[in-house]
Formats: C-alpha cells, structure tokens, sequence
C-alpha cells in the first residue's frame, strides 16, 4: 500500500537515495515512466544500482563504471529480477530519472512523472515476478495519483526518443496494460 502523504510505498525496501529535490510549486503528477537498468551493462544481481543511486558507485569495481562517474541520478522506485521492490525517494518529491525529456510539448518529466526502474536491458526480457510486482506498484500508483490516465504509463524512449530506448524492444506493452486493467477493475468491484 502506497501512502499518499508520506510518499512511501510499504512493500517496498526504503533504500534513501540524496538525488532528488522538491517538485516545482503547483506541479501535479500525471505521468508514470518506465526504465530500464542493469551495472555493468547486461549484467544482473548485486548492488551497483542501490548504489549508484546513492552516489557510492566505485568506478575501479567495472570498467564501465567509468563513463558514469559523477552521474547523479535516482529513481523512485527499482524492481530487481526476482520482483523485489526498492524505493528510492517519496513519490511527492521529483527523482532524477528523466534527464532531457518532453511529454505532450511539456518539457523537464522529472518535474511531473514518477520512475520505475525495472532491472534488465534491451536484449533481455522482463521475469514474470518483475510484471507482477510492476502490476502492484502501478495500481497503487494509479490509485494515489489519479491524474495518471490511460496513455500516461510511458518508457523513457517515449519521452526521451533520440537518447534512449528503455525499457526496450523485450518489455511487453500490452502485457503490462491488460493487467493493469484485470487488477484495477478486480479491485474496484472489491470496494
């Protein structure tokens, strides 16, 4: 269960990231924006993305880690390979997830989007256990932030389409969509 107010989502592992701010006054969130991260590239398990998040990457560990030394970035939330979920900053504060990004000609995402980060990269597919926890994050999600429509559930190629392409070609669109929808409509009868 997400709490609105706090921001923090009660399933989920707090892990504080320092890589946020607060939201421009009289910014309201409607837009959910889906990624995807693996350290070293392709490459799962361990705690590189905790801790580049947290700014604690060592850039001796991985060649790679080299070409991001210094990056400041977040997300508000990470769901590793086996579907466990890692929040980063409170939902009502801006995480660092979009860089340079527009969405409907509004410039700056991170100002009104929340980020999920799924553990993976464009030549892999998503687990099951990844969809299912990325099913509950989004209906509370949805739940809480209202302004989060059909069409406003996006992946970061969408805001962002000549520098990135996650989550990838492998994340399954109308999967995450169908469900979506079963589990909103099931728990709407339930109330």
């Amino acid at each position: 269960m997400l709490n609105p107010i706090a921001g923090w989502c009660e399933r989920a592992t707090i892990v504080a990231s320092p890589n946020f701010d607060r939201r421009p006054s009289g910014s309201v969130v409607d837009l959910i924006v889906i990624h995807a991260i693996s350290l070293p590239p392709g490459q799962f398990g361990g705690d590189y993305i905790e801790r580049l998040f947290q700014n604690e990457l060592i850039v001796a560990e991985h060649p790679y880690f080299k070409s991001i030394d210094g990056l400041k970035v977040s997300s508000h939330f990470l769901i590793e390979r086996n579907g466990a979920l890692k929040q980063f900053v409170a939902t009502g504060n801006r995480a660092w997830h979009c860089g340079e990004s527009s969405f409907e000609g509004k410039a700056r995402c991170n100002d009104f989007s929340i980020g999920i980060e799924l553990e993976g990269c464009d030549e892999k597919e998503f687990t099951d256990a990844q969809y299912d926890s990325l099913i509950e994050v989004l209906v509370e999600l949805v739940r809480c932030y209202p302004n989060v429509t059909d069409g406003r559930i996006v992946g970061h190629c969408d805001i962002a389409p000549s520098r990135k392409t996650d989550p990838g070609p492998n994340f399954d669109w109308h999967r995450t969509r169908r469900e979506l929808d079963v589990k909103r409509q099931s728990r709407s009868t339930e109330i």
